[in-house]
């Protein structure tokens, strides 16, 4: 039996329907759930209110087995989960690129980015929404499209301050490569890397290519380019929207108690990104600058569901 069948028998409990028209008020509602049905229920929920829900669980292996149990009863319907980072707090430790492309999909999607055909089921971890990420103000998006004329260095440039890196071939996202008047991107929201074709400063064509093999697989008329990290050393972004300039960040760290090698490291890694270079393990800054939640990009009418509040508290 599949979803569609099941709700009439679901419809019919008085219990469900008190459920839906408290969600539907906004209110906070309570209830106690056998853990085999939470995942119809919350499949049924999807479907009737047409809304996205973002799912908060304890811990990453909850989220991995919802979303397996989900997938089945809501079939196409994205469901995203996402992760925390690879690092520990205080943890001088690069994440794994795939975390970092589904920490930054996941955040594109609620901010409307990627449109798609249902509302998303988003189901993070109590560590994974701790973890500090872009505010949603600073989340800017770039769009181009066939036919717009560009400014090369300015948008070489504008690349760079969301996080793009320079290299001789784009194969993982994030990173960025020009030859001549082709430039290839990598968006962390797209599947797969564009190639960007010029004609003097306007856009000739943009086609998705296989990273693996380099080779075209198909035009498409604009391509929509996200932040690549959940951190920005830009004076355009994060300074601005929080009223400093780049020396107070290095004004609100005290290193008085740090050993005199390490308060060095500190002040030429800070000094570093300031000026916008990148230096390893750049994301152990994260928490420093970088204020946003994945609660911020929800849209006004999602539904945030704990379960096992308890639980995620501990």
């Amino acid at each position: 039996m599949n979803l569609t069948s099941l709700l009439p028998l679901i419809n019919e409990m008085p219990g469900y329907g008190q459920l839906l028209e408290g969600l539907r008020r906004g209110g906070e509602q309570r209830l106690v759930v056998l853990d085999a049905a939470k995942p119809y229920l919350l499949a049924s929920l999807h479907q009737e209110l047409g809304l996205p829900l973002l799912v908060m669980v304890a811990q990453p292996e909850a989220a991995k087995q919802l979303q397996d149990q989900l997938a089945s009863w809501l079939g196409e319907a994205p469901i995203m989960i996402f992760p925390e980072p690879d690092a520990l707090p205080y943890e001088r430790l690069a994440s794994d690129p795939s975390t970092i492309q589904q920490r930054i999909k996941t955040l594109s999607i609620l901010k409307g980015v990627d449109s798609q055909d249902k509302p998303p089921v988003v189901i993070a971890s109590a560590p994974a929404l701790a973890h500090k990420t872009l505010s949603a103000s600073d989340f800017a998006c770039l769009v181009i499209s066939q036919g717009m004329r560009v400014d090369l260095d300015k948008l070489l440039a504008q690349w760079r301050d969301m996080g793009y890196v320079w290299e001789n071939m784009v194969e993982v996202p994030g990173s960025f490569s020009r030859r001549g008047g082709i430039l290839d991107i990598y968006p962390p929201s797209s599947d797969l890397p564009a190639r960007i074709e010029l004609m003097g400063n306007e856009v000739e064509s943009i086609r998705l290519f296989d990273p693996t093999t380099q080779r075209s697989l198909r035009l498409v008329d604009s391509i929509t380019i996200v932040p690549a990290r959940e951190i920005f050393f830009s004076d355009k972004g994060l300074f601005s929207s929080r009223g400093l300039k780049p020396k107070d960040i290095l004004n609100e760290l005290d290193l008085s108690s740090c050993h005199v090698e390490a308060r060095k490291r500190f002040e030429e890694e800070v000094e570093k990104l300031l000026s916008g270079e990148q230096v390893d393990e750049g994301e152990f800054y994260t928490p420093l600058f970088s204020s946003g939640n994945l609660i911020d990009y929800l849209p006004q009418e999602a539904i945030l569901i704990l379960d096992q509040p308890l639980q995620i508290e501990e």
